[in-house]
C-alpha cells in the first residue's frame, strides 16, 4: 500500500502544478471547496490558499480544520449570511494593505446558494479584482448524472421559501418551467418538496441525488409522482443534504392534460367546492372532467402539504 502523502508533499504538488500562474495582488480568490469528500481538493487550489495573506470563511471551525490538514496556519475572518456586509469591510482593509485573500464558504462554490455575492459586490465596487478558482458544485455534480436528453441549459433555483404561500408559488413556478431546474432541499423538508412535486407536476422526471461525493452517496431518477413513496420505502433515504434536478419538459408534453388547466383549476378551487371547481372547468376548458378530477386532488394535497 502506497503511503500517504504528508502535507509538504501536497504544497511542492501544488507548486509544482499551479506555481507558474499568476497571482494578483491586491485581489480576491473566490475559491471553491469539497462538498463531501476531500479528494476533491485541487491543486491549484492548494496552491492559492498557501498564496494568500487571510482567508475569509463561512465559519472558522471547519476552515481551520481543512487548513490544518494542509499544513497551513492562516489569519481567518468570519463571514457569513449574517454578517457579510459588515465583514466586507474588513477584507477591503487588507485588500488596500495589498493583500491577497481567499473566500470559501462551507463546501462548494461560493455565492451560489451560500454567502460571498455581496462581498464579491463589494470588492469590485471597490476597484480590486476577483479571481475565480473554481472547483466542486453540488449543482453541476447532481445535472452530470441526472442524464437529462432534453436539457438545453437549465435554471438554478437553489431552496424554496421554506412553507406558505410563498413556497406553494415557486412550486407553482417550477412546474410552469420547461427548462431542467436544480433545487436544494434540507432532510426535514425533503418529504414536503417530494410530495408537492408530485402534486403539480407528476409526470416530470426528477433525479434525487443525495449525500453528493460521500460515503452514503445515492443517485435516482423517476417520476416525480413515484417519489414520496419511493422516499417512505426507506428511513435512510431522508438522511443527509439533496440535490434534486426536475428535468426539462419534453416538447410533446408542454400542452398535455397534466399542468395545462392548472392556472384555471386554483382560480376555480379558491373559490368553489371541488366538484363545482372541476365542473366548471371542464365547461371552460374541454377537458375531461375525470382528468381535472384527478388533476384537482393532487394540487389540492399539494397544497395542504
Amino acid at each position: 500500500m502506497d503511503s500517504p502523502i504528508r502535507p509538504t508533499q501536497l504544497l511542492q504538488a501544488a507548486e509544482a502544478a499551479a506555481g507558474t500562474q499568476q497571482y494578483p495582488a491586491p485581489a480576491l480568490y473566490v475559491v471553491a471547496t469539497p462538498i463531501g469528500n476531500l479528494a476533491d481538493l485541487s491543486l491549484r487550489v492548494i496552491h492559492v490558499l498557501c498564496k494568500v495573506d487571510a482567508v475569509a470563511c463561512e465559519d472558522t471551525r471547519h476552515t481551520s480544520s481543512l487548513l490544518r490538514h494542509l499544513g497551513l496556519d492562516k489569519p481567518l475572518l468570519a463571514l457569513h449570511e449574517h454578517n457579510e456586509r459588515e465583514a466586507s469591510a474588513a477584507v477591503l482593509g487588507r485588500l488596500a494593505a495589498g493583500e491577497r485573500v481567499a473566500y470559501v464558504s462551507d463546501a462548494g462554490t461560493p455565492a451560489v446558494s451560500d454567502p460571498g455575492a455581496a462581498l464579491v459586490a463589494a470588492c469590485q465596487a471597490a476597484g480590486y479584482r476577483t479571481v475565480p478558482v473554481p472547483g466542486p458544485s453540488s449543482a453541476l455534480a447532481a445535472l452530470s448524472v441526472a442524464g437529462d436528453t432534453v436539457a438545453r441549459g437549465f435554471m438554478f433555483i437553489g431552496f424554496l421559501p421554506p412553507k406558505g404561500n410563498e413556497r406553494v408559488a415557486a412550486l407553482d413556478a417550477l412546474a410552469a418551467r420547461d427548462d431542467a431546474q436544480v433545487l436544494f432541499e434540507a432532510p426535514h423538508r425533503i418529504d414536503s418538496l417530494l410530495k408537492g412535486l408530485a402534486g403539480v407536476a407528476p409526470h416530470r422526471t426528477i433525479t434525487i441525488c443525495r449525500e453528493l461525493t460521500k460515503q452514503f452517496e445515492g443517485v435516482s431518477t423517476m417520476p416525480a409522482a413515484d417519489a414520496p413513496a419511493w422516499l417512505a420505502a426507506d428511513a435512510n433515504r431522508s438522511r443527509g443534504e439533496f440535490v434534486l434536478v426536475v428535468h426539462a419538459q419534453a416538447p410533446e408534453r408542454t400542452e398535455g392534460a397534466d399542468g395545462a388547466n392548472d392556472k384555471v383549476l386554483r382560480t376555480l378551487m379558491a373559490e368553489l367546492p371541488l366538484k363545482q371547481a372541476v365542473s366548471l372547468a371542464a365547461e371552460l376548458t374541454g377537458a375531461p372532467r375525470n382528468t381535472l378530477y384527478a388533476r384537482a386532488l393532487a394540487l389540492k394535497q399539494a397544497m395542504a402539504d
